[in-house]
């Protein structure tokens, strides 16, 4: 992690998004602040008997000869999930960089994402979800906590295509109305995507963050090809210069059919290509702009 970016982490918040930003049901959802004694100015109210005189407005109190109490908006608490794809194609790499895998890059942001939760005082855990099952780090705090996160992290093997729906059942169970799911991978699984889209019809806060190489988003192979599925093994043989238009035209409508899908179940989406600096889409998400 480099310094610019740890400098970045200390600047972002994890937060659950105000309801009617989640899609039409909002089922078991709820906004990300309440009323209380916090930081931000958000109104006055009549004072009651209870209020500490510090909330009071003193020299309102002196035009109106009324007390009224000063209330700011405060965070509630949060409670994150990290839902990591180990399915084989996040193995992938780059042939310009191929000692950095798609799983590479998005153990990094899954470990932004909790120090983020460290940094704010919320629960974090981790879900892995590829071919060798599910593990689950129950969410938790402190120093012990992040320990354990990393080496779920660094254990992370990617293997095999997305577990079939009873094998996620269990999981989806853990996660509670209301809860923060932070989901990571390249999102090029039906499956997958069919996940998500359950979580966020059930009341939970989805955010997905894809994952591409460069090698997908700009298709620079200039020789002929034998293209290789890693999850079904299926092979498409080819030359590099005579498919790349073609490709590049069906890889964008897929992405802007993704985005439109998730976007429709209130889905935050962005996505992250390996060769980019981790904090932009972690600013784009999780910033003050996000907000």
């Amino acid at each position: 992690m480099t310094p610019a970016l740890r400098a970045c982490l200390a600047t972002l918040r994890l937060r659950l998004r105000p309801r009617h930003a989640r899609g039409r049901d909002g089922l078991g959802q709820h906004a990300s602040r309440n009323r209380g004694a916090g930081l931000e100015f958000a109104q006055y109210r009549a004072y009651e008997p209870g209020d500490e005189p510090r909330q009071i407005d003193w020299r309102l109190y002196a035009r109106s000869d009324r007390f009224f109490v000063r209330e700011a908006e405060r965070e509630s608490p949060v409670r994150a999930w990290v839902l990591l794809d180990t399915t084989a194609s996040m193995a992938q790499a780059d042939e310009a960089a191929p000692q950095r895998t798609r799983l590479d890059v998005a153990r990094l942001l899954a470990t932004c994402v909790a120090e983020i939760a460290q940094r704010q005082g919320d629960a974090c855990g981790l879900a892995t979800c590829g071919g060798a099952g599910v593990a689950l780090v129950a969410p938790g705090t402190g120093p012990r906590q992040r320990d354990r996160l990393r080496h779920a992290l660094a254990q992370a093997t990617p293997a095999d295509g997305w577990p079939e729906a009873a094998t996620l059942a269990p999981v989806w169970g853990r996660i509670a109305r209301g809860d923060l799911v932070v989901a990571i991978g390249d999102w090029f699984d039906a499956g997958a995507v069919d996940a998500l889209l359950q979580l966020a019809q059930a009341g939970r806060d989805v955010v997905a963050l894809q994952v591409l190489t460069a090698d997908e988003r700009d298709f620079p192979f200039r020789d002929g090809r034998r293209f290789v599925d890693p999850e079904t093994g299926e092979a498409l043989l080819g030359d590099g210069p005579a498919l790349r238009a073609d490709y590049l035209a069906r890889f964008g409508a897929a992405q802007r059919a993704l985005a439109a899908r998730l976007g429709a179940a209130g889905i935050a989406f962005a996505t992250h290509v390996a060769d980019a600096p981790a904090q932009d889409v972690l600013r784009a998400l999780f910033g003050d702009r996000a907000r």
